[in-house]
C-alpha cells in the first residue's frame, strides 16, 4: 500500500510540509510543480525555494513573498513574539535568511487576484505592515478562484474549517464571527493550498504521522501571555499524541496542526515499509536538533486481505436543499475522508422532487461522518449499511510521451492493471496544440500499453 510517513520530531508548519512534499517528486517534476503552484492566482505572491542544511542534513527551504516582501511576524492570535520561533512560517514570517543559502533560488511570480480586505493598523515592529481581517467566507471565495481542481479546493476549505472551529473554541465566538489575521493572508493560504495540491498529486493511500513535538515556553499575544501550544493549536491537536522535550519555541503552528489533522489517517511509529523517496522541509532557524520535517514515501508490507476495508454506506433523502448546497455538502464529505459521496434526483412523497444523497466512509469514522452529514444537510435521519470494500492500489507517474510529459494514474490489484492519463494534462496540451482531448488520450494509452 502506498504510504506516507510524517516524522514530526520538530513539529510542523505549512512551509516545511510544502518543502518536504516537493522533495518526494523527481527533480524535473519539482520544477513543473513549482510552476503550477506559482500560477495559483494569489494576490502578489512570489514563491522561491532554496537548498540549505540543518545539523548537516540537506533539505529544501520555502519562501513566500507578498508584493516583494516577506510577512511580518503576526499571526491569527496577533502575537508579539518575545522569543524567537524556529519556524518562519505563516505565524512567524521573519525570514531573516539566518540559514545558509547556496544561492540556487528558484523564483516564481504569480498574478494578482482581486479581493477586498479590511485593513487596520497593527502596533508592530514593522509599523508599515497592516493587519488583514479575513472571514472564512472571504477565504472560501478566494479558494473558489484558485487554478486547482475541485478536489484540492475542497481540501483547502476543509483545512480552513478546522482552523475556524479551533479559533471559535479558543475565543468563545461562533465560527461566523471568526476573522483570520496572518492565517488568512496570502502566504498562509499559499502554504495550505500547496500542501493540499501536492498531497493530491502524490496520492498516498495511508498517511501515518509520528507523535507531534509541540515545543514549550510562552508567547505574548494581544490577549496576554499564552502557553505553547497556543490555544487554537491545542484544540486542533485534541486526540493526537503530542509531547514536549522542553525545547523553547512554538514548534507546531495552528496551520501545521490543521494540515496534520486533516491528512493523517493514523499516528504512531513508522510501519514496516519499503521506502522509495525521502523529503526534508527545513525551518529557517538553527537549533541543536535538526530543524526539519521529514517525510518518507513507500510501500507497506501488507497481505492482500488488507485491500479490503470495512465501510458504511449512509443514505438519506432531502427536498429542501438547493443544488449549490448539495454540491457543497458533497465536497465537504469527500474532503473530510469519505471514499465516495454523490447525489441522485428522486421523486419523494406527494410527488415532491428531491435528492437521494449517498456517502461511503470508513467504519472507524462513523461518528465524524454522521456529524458532517447532520451539520451540512437538512436531513434529520440517516440509513446505514455496513459493507466490505475491495480496492486496487494506485500510483501516479510522470510519463514522457510524443505529445510531452503526462501524469498517468496506474491502478493494480487482483491480477489486473489499469491506466488513465490525467485529464488536466490532456486539457492543457489540447489548448496548446488545438487537438482534441480524445485524440491525445488515445495517443498516450497507445504508447504506454
Amino acid at each position: 500500500m502506498k504510504t506516507l510517513y510524517m516524522d514530526l520530531g520538530m513539529g510542523a508548519a505549512g512551509d516545511m510540509l510544502t518543502a518536504a512534499l516537493l522533495e518526494l517528486f523527481p527533480e524535473k517534476e519539482q520544477k513543473e510543480l513549482m510552476e503550477t503552484l506559482a500560477s495559483l492566482k494569489l494576490e502578489g505572491v512570489t514563491v522561491s525555494r532554496s537548498r540549505s542544511a540543518r545539523c548537516g542534513i540537506a533539505g529544501t527551504v520555502m519562501e513566500v513573498r507578498i508584493h516583494g516582501e516577506e510577512e511580518a511576524s503576526e499571526d491569527v492570535h496577533e502575537h508579539h513574539h518575545d522569543h524567537e520561533h524556529h519556524h518562519d512560517h505563516e505565524h512567524d514570517h521573519e525570514h531573516c535568511h539566518e540559514h545558509e543559502h547556496d544561492h540556487d533560488h528558484e523564483h516564481h511570480h504569480d498574478h494578482e487576484h482581486d479581493h477586498d480586505r479590511h485593513h487596520d493598523h497593527h502596533d508592530h515592529d514593522h509599523e508599515h505592515h497592516h493587519h488583514h481581517h479575513t472571514s472564512l467566507e472571504d477565504i472560501r471565495k478566494i479558494v473558489d478562484g484558485l487554478a486547482v481542481s475541485a478536489e484540492v479546493k475542497a481540501h483547502v476549505k476543509a483545512v480552513y474549517d478546522l482552523l475556524a472551529e479551533a479559533e471559535s473554541q479558543a475565543h468563545g465566538k461562533p465560527v461566523s464571527e471568526i476573522h483570520f489575521h496572518e492565517v488568512g493572508m496570502m502566504d498562509a493560504l499559499f502554504d495550505i493550498t500547496a500542501v493540499c495540491f501536492l498531497m493530491d498529486k502524490l496520492g498516498p493511500l495511508k498517511v501515518i504521522a509520528s507523535p507531534v513535538h509541540v515545543g514549550s515556553g510562552k508567547v505574548r499575544c494581544a490577549h496576554g501571555i499564552m502557553p505553547v501550544p497556543a490555544p487554537a493549536t491545542a484544540n486542533l491537536l485534541k486526540g493526537i499524541p503530542v509531547y514536549s522535550t522542553g525545547l523553547e519555541g512554538e514548534l507546531c503552528t495552528p496551520t501545521g496542526a490543521a494540515l496534520i489533522r486533516h491528512f493523517a489517517t493514523g499516528f504512531g511509529p513508522m510501519p514496516v515499509m519499503t521506502v522509495s523517496a525521502v523529503g526534508y522541509g527545513l525551518g529557517h532557524k538553527e537549533f541543536p536538533v535538526a530543524n526539519c520535517v521529514r517525510l518518507l514515501l513507500g510501500e507497506t508490507m501488507e497481505e492482500a486481505k488488507h485491500r479490503e476495508d470495512r465501510m458504511i454506506v449512509y443514505s438519506f433523502n432531502v427536498d429542501d436543499m438547493t443544488p449549490e448546497d448539495v454540491g457543497f455538502a458533497i465536497e465537504t464529505f469527500l474532503a473530510g475522508g469519505a471514499r465516495e459521496a454523490f447525489s441522485q434526483p428522486v421523486v419523494m412523497k406527494k410527488g415532491r422532487p428531491g435528492w437521494l444523497i449517498t456517502v461511503v466512509a470508513p467504519e472507524r469514522d462513523e461518528e465524524r461522518t454522521l456529524s458532517m452529514i447532520f451539520e451540512h444537510t437538512s436531513t434529520i435521519g440517516v440509513r446505514k449499511v455496513a459493507v466490505e470494500r475491495s480496492w486496487m492500489e494506485r500510483r501516479i507517474e510522470m510519463v514522457e510521451t510524443s505529445i510531452g510529459p503526462v501524469h498517468v494514474k496506474f491502478s493494480e490489484g487482483y491480477g489486473v492493471t489499469k491506466c488513465k492519463p490525467e485529464f488536466e494534462d490532456l486539457a492543457r496540451i489540447a489548448k496548446e496544440t488545438g487537438r482534441s482531448v480524445q485524440e491525445l488520450r488515445a495517443i498516450v494509452l497507445k504508447e504506454i500499453q
